[in-house]
């Protein structure tokens, strides 16, 4: 076999789902450097068997989107979900405190290295304060403000030693918790009649389809009749995780082909639970949103679908973010909170993670309530964000003077 004879064999026949049509030849196995698309085919799979098409990157059409305009977003740790939980029972919820166990150790940790170092209360001793805080992965912003409410509280009581300032200090802090929560609405709503929508938005990997499942098992569970929508169709999986959620639940499932328009599987899972009665409709959406203008414009497309057949909805617009990523977390919120109608957050993971801290930032800044909170693998560890509760498992024994 000469040099070139490799190049010149036909490759075999494979599955063909695009078919490209140049108006030259291919010379040395390469297509050419700038091709004219004459025709691009697209054939649908069979249902049931659909296939993910795979186009090839320098392919332009009118009816096919560039693949430069896919914009790399903020990611997680991981691109996927993970989760594989089998367990439905809503009633094995793990102890706030555990689920706090790496966060409170941390800021323990922290606060003990900085009460260490006392000298006295001086400009220095803020300065140091301030950076531990923003360590704590409260946030620059945040960190500043309490770091001058501190220092006037100070102050004010005229703390001086380092008994008086540690007390002053954490009841600040804690009362900086509770207070976030005074006004802040982290109840669930729900329509007066007819089925109520929760859209939930999200990065890849942040648990969003596996909250979506235990979420709807704990409402199931209520007596609540459930549907769910899998708007998801650009992530491998994604539809089949859902559904497997729907099997493990005996909670239907709306689903559409592989890369599928998601504002169709919305529009049939508004139908759907219209026509069946259904209490809830739980919608997962794809998961790069917050810098894709392309995607943002779907994401308002299928609010507009579903505004369009139940005026009032959605009742929810839940943001899934993951405890364990921090700071970027805080980030993601601002762009999601900036392109989309949030009404509140889901705060996953925060069993794995030293960065509980990250929810002081996202509602003291953002004016975001928090109003589920992940705690562990099983149904039941996915529970309703209580401030007070949490400020209390959070310093833990730190808390000076509380009767927990």
């Amino acid at each position: 076999m000469g040099l070139f004879d490799f190049f010149k064999k036909k490759p075999a026949a494979p599955k063909v789902v695009v078919e490209v049509l140049y108006p030259q030849t291919w010379e040395n196995g390469e297509a050419p450097v700038e091709p004219t698309v004459l025709a691009a085919e697209v054939l649908q799979p069979t249902p049931g068997e659909a296939v993910e098409i795979q186009v090839p990157s320098h392919i332009v059409a009118e009816d096919v989107a560039p693949v430069a305009e896919v914009v790399e977003t903020v990611e997680t740790e991981t691109e996927t979900e993970t989760e594989t939980e089998t367990e439905t029972a809503v009633t094995s919820e793990t102890n706030l405190d555990e689920g706090l166990t790496k966060t409170r150790k941390t800021w323990s940790e922290r606060w003990n290295a900085f009460m260490a170092n006392f000298r006295s209360v001086d400009e220095d001793f803020f300065e140091e304060l301030e950076e531990t805080l923003i360590g704590a992965d409260v946030g620059a912003q945040t960190a500043l403000q309490l770091t001058d409410e501190l220092r006037n509280e100070v102050k004010l009581q005229n703390a001086k030693s380092k008994a008086d300032i540690s007390r002053v200090i954490i009841d600040k802090l804690v009362e900086h918790y509770r207070s976030q929560g005074v006004n802040e609405d982290a109840s669930m709503h729900f329509a007066p009649e007819g089925p109520t929508v929760i859209l939930f938005v999200g990065v890849n990997g942040v648990g969003k389809t596996t909250t979506i499942g235990k979420m709807s098992a704990r409402y199931k569970a209520e007596g609540k009749q459930v549907v769910l929508a899998a708007a998801d169709t650009f992530r491998a999986g994604a539809t089949q995780q859902l559904q497997a959620w729907g099997e493990r639940n005996g909670i239907p499932v709306v689903a559409g082909a592989a890369n599928a328009d998601p504002a169709s599987v919305v529009y049939d899972g508004v139908k759907t639970a219209i026509e069946t009665n259904a209490d809830i409709l739980f919608v997962d959406t794809a998961g790069r949103l917050q810098n894709n203008v392309n995607l943002m414009q779907e994401l308002a497309k299928m609010k507009r679908i579903i505004t369009r057949e139940l005026p009032n909805e959605p009742q929810e617009v839940l943001l899934a973010l993951d405890a364990t990523t921090g700071q970027n977390a805080l980030q993601q919120a601002r762009l999601f909170k900036d392109s989309t109608d949030v009404t509140g957050i889901v705060l996953t993971k925060l069993d794995g993670t030293a960065k509980g801290g990250i929810i002081l930032p996202i509602r003291n800044e953002l004016h975001l309530p928090v109003k589920w909170v992940g705690l562990g693998e099983q149904v039941g560890d996915l529970q309703p964000f209580d401030a007070d509760d949490f400020a209390k498992s959070l310093f833990g024994s730190l808390l000076i003077g509380d009767d927990k």
